[in-house]
């Protein structure tokens, strides 16, 4: 189950006729974490009174936006005013033990949906309905689906709703409308039933971009992201899981090791901890993706291995924490993958080229889970150890001030020259003085 966040009491307005809500409040025009909660924690209100809301995908998936109502607050109202803005296909995105309680299997047993649809069967409901194609009979099936004292026998198969199945974990394991509609709902106190239908213009074309910001704006809807949604759920609750402490003496001096274990993708962690901390003011802090390749055969091919043993010599020396993120090899697509690259890099191709050329991710990590263990030590603010912007936004949007970019030194050398360019010129990584800097001697451990 989520849980609903701690904050803003929600207070269930009268809800108005469809598409003209009380509320003025339009898209939210402010960045960053605190203006993405805000955004949020207006949506949820108006799920939870009754409205209908907008939810933009990312723009590398469908880069559309659907109309969003809980279905336990369904009526001929809404339903109407969702089929005249949409394509008409409604569908309702629902968990899967209630799908299954209803006797309501996949649509298709092999689903070569390229976004992953999960359909099931389509229903009517059995009684209070004509043709079941009316906004009232699609209503009223709405309402059967969202009852948790319907049965199988409630339904007749098929029919003109279509129910979803949503991923459990919601808009963590997948972001997709149906599970932002089961998130929302949730987030509102409401059954974990959604109402959903893709926006289309008067042309029949899809709605997108500034288009979904008007259609908002005339309609006095509120509208997020999915992207903001899962940045809300990382920052509100706890997705990870403390495992063991204990002490771990290196060659750079004591650390204290915690284990963290994530309940989303069940990838374990370790959070080095060195010296005296002060919480209570900017933690020098370095996150450092698993490279097993650089970090523990001393490859030469990256700058891992030298990056992560100056790292502990520096926070063993001046205290801090060392998060180290496994299953991040080869920034996010596993070791083999990441072997195949190689591969590739030897023809010629740069480390981004060769990831894509392999069908995968320039870049497929997250940094969620540093944010969550840095919170679970009482870290709020860091120092950062990095060249890597990325890492930086990836905190910030764990809800981890970085209050300071440390670089980290330049280790170049003639077998991954060629990939630190890559990484500065491609990937916008702090290393201006890759050209004309003398070669860097890291600390390392006492041989």
């Amino acid at each position: 189950m989520i849980t609903p966040p701690k904050g803003p009491e929600l207070v269930a307005a009268t809800p108005s006729a469809a598409g003209q809500p009380t509320s003025p409040r339009g898209p939210s025009t402010g960045s960053g974490p605190a203006a993405d909660d805000a955004a949020v924690e207006r949506v949820i209100a108006e799920v939870a009174a009754g409205r209908p809301v907008v939810v933009v995908d990312d723009h590398d998936r469908e880069d559309e936006g659907d109309l969003i109502f809980a279905g336990a607050h369904s009526t001929t109202e809404l339903m109407a005013f969702m089929i005249r803005h949409s394509s008409g296909v409604v569908c309702v995105p629902m968990l899967g033990e209630d799908l299954d309680r209803l006797a309501l299997p996949a649509m298709v047993a092999d689903n070569a949906d390229p976004k992953g649809t999960a359909y099931a069967i389509s229903v009517d409901a059995a009684t209070e309905v004509s043709t079941g194609i009316s906004a009232a009979d699609r209503s009223r099936t709405v309402r059967a689906l969202t009852d948790p004292g319907t049965t199988t026998t409630d339904l007749t198969r098929p029919g003109h709703v279509f129910p979803l199945r949503a991923r459990p974990r919601g808009v963590l394991e997948r972001r997709g409308h149906t599970e932002a509609a089961v998130d929302l709902a949730r987030l509102a106190g409401q059954p974990p039933v959604g109402v959903i239908a893709e926006l289309v213009n008067d042309d029949g074309t899809m709605t997108r971009g500034r288009q979904l910001t008007t259609f908002a704006e005339q309609h006095r809807l509120t509208m997020i992201s999915i992207e903001q949604l899962a940045g809300y759920r990382w920052r509100h609750e706890r997705l990870i899981e403390p495992v063991a402490v204990t002490n771990l003496p290196t060659a750079y001096g004591i650390f204290t090791a915690h284990a963290y274990r994530s309940l989303i993708t069940g990838a374990e962690h370790v959070a080095l901890v060195g010296g005296t901390v002060d919480v209570d003011t900017p933690v020098l802090t370095r996150v450092h993706s698993e490279c097993l390749t650089g970090d523990a055969f001393g490859s030469l091919r990256c700058d891992c291995g030298p990056q992560l043993t100056d790292a502990l010599a520096t926070i063993a020396e001046q205290g801090g924490v060392l998060v180290y993120l496994r299953g991040q090899e080869g920034r996010g697509i596993g070791l083999a993958p990441k072997l195949q690259a190689y591969q590739l890099q030897e023809s010629g191709r740069d480390t981004v080229d060769a990831n894509l050329d392999l069908g995968l991710p320039a870049d497929a990590r997250s940094y969620d889970d540093a944010a969550q263990i840095l919170r679970d030590l009482g870290v709020s603010a860091v120092r950062l150890i990095t060249n890597n912007p990325a890492k930086q936004r990836g905190l910030e949007r764990g809800g981890i001030d970085v209050t300071e970019l440390i670089a980290t030194g330049t280790f170049a050398g003639p077998d991954n020259i060629n990939y630190l360019r890559t990484k500065r010129d491609r990937m916008g990584h702090r290393l201006a003085d890759l050209d004309t800097h003398q070669p860097h001697h890291h600390r390392g451990a006492a041989s």
